[in-house]
């Protein structure tokens, strides 16, 4: 159940038409969908049903996207609304395809090699994701590191890349 349900993630995240907007639209994506979907899961176990209603109370959304990631990713909106709308944050941390695309946004514009191995790759956009751009060097909590790693060895032996 647990492989079909990130199975359906990650082809909400492939397949979904998109209809994000904002200063920032992503054109280039940095982060695969399989790398998006093991930080979906690390974060917050994929689990769509744990949105937020205000700003205030903080991270949002499958990818617990806060309110200043938002903005650092360039205030994506769904549907045309304006991003200094009183509900844009909200509803574009807690739309799945709009927060994937703030992900990639985010990662575009802080890309670095946060684990020093001389290549930027899934490892490194996990550390800023859940460090935060600055703070991508830190140890990172073990049971995010601990899921993530599940997540990315499983999809690895069952083919994906």
């Amino acid at each position: 159940m647990r492989v079909f349900l990130l199975y359906s993630i990650y082809l909400l995240l492939v397949l979904s038409p998109s209809l994000v907007q904002g200063q920032g639209h992503v054109l280039d994506k940095p982060v695969t969908e399989l790398c998006l979907t093991c930080i979906c899961e690390a974060i917050s176990g994929c689990n769509a049903t744990a949105i937020c209603t205000s700003a205030e109370k903080g991270a949002c959304g499958i990818f617990r996207i806060t309110w200043g990631y938002w903005v650092d990713a360039g205030k994506l909106t769904v549907n045309g609304e304006h991003p200094d709308s009183e509900k844009a944050f909200i509803n574009c941390a807690n739309d799945p395809h709009c927060a994937a695309d703030l992900v990639q946004n985010y990662m575009k514009k802080f890309n670095q090699d946060c684990n020093d191995d001389g290549e930027m790759d899934c490892h490194d956009y996990a550390r800023i994701h859940k460090l935060g751009a600055y703070g991508c060097q830190a140890d990172m909590p073990y049971n995010f590191q601990s899921v993530f790693e599940e997540c990315i060895e499983r999809y690895e032996d069952e083919g994906f890349e």
